[in-house]
């Protein structure tokens, strides 16, 4: 490995380690994402805390500290292997923040911002897959899970050279949905519009 790709890989996983839904519930005065709620620093938890600006401002941090990384990756031209090691640095800063005793979210949004810069096609594809899945279904973490799934055909289809490494970081993204899974399994899983209606009548 070069010492340039473990820069980037370090300086990934540096970027995904700033929890965005930690610091925005600090400065809205909004309860600690990671003991209320879902128990889970992310956008979807900061939605039925604090709405949905709150939640939309964690949703373009959590992206960009991903798509960042990896769109400096790709301008310098790492090799395909490398993308992908710099996209799971970033996942994985975000899931065990180093700033934040490594307590952090599912990195679904994160792992979005990683994948981007592979094209718009792909990332369309993506975006439409997961709003048509919770959309329909009501789970948040359905949309996840089966975008998740499905996102390496997009890649193989598209761009065939980065369909490795987006299915390392899809399967990084799955384990950490494991409980949910077996909650949507058991039927027990959280509706995300019920809880927004709670928290926002508006």
């Amino acid at each position: 490995m070069s010492a340039v790709a473990l820069g980037m890989i370090i300086f990934a996983y540096l970027c995904g380690s700033i929890s965005s839904a930690i610091l925005v519930c600090r400065i809205a005065k909004l309860p600690d994402p990671r003991q209320h709620g879902s128990g889970n620093p992310g956008a979807t938890n900061v939605l039925r805390l604090g709405g949905r600006w709150a939640a939309l401002a964690v949703l373009l941090f959590d992206v960009l500290k991903g798509m960042l990384p990896v769109w400096l990756a790709y301008v310098i031209q790492l090799a395909p292997f490398y993308l992908g090691l710099t996209a799971i640095a970033a996942c994985l800063g975000h899931i065990y923040p180093l700033f934040f005793h490594f307590r952090g979210g599912k990195g679904v949004a994160t792992a979005f911002g990683a994948i981007a810069p592979i094209g718009w096609d792909v990332t369309g594809l993506l975006s439409g897959t997961w709003l048509l899945t919770a959309l329909l279904s009501g789970y948040s973490s359905l949309g996840a899970i089966v975008s998740t799934l499905i996102v390496p055909f997009y890649v193989w289809w598209f761009k065939p050279e980065f369909t490795f490494p987006v299915a390392m970081l899809s399967c990084l993204i799955l384990l950490r949905h494991h409980d949910n899974i077996q909650r949507l399994w058991r039927g027990q899983e959280s509706k995300i519009w019920h809880k927004w209606r709670k928290k926002t009548p508006d």
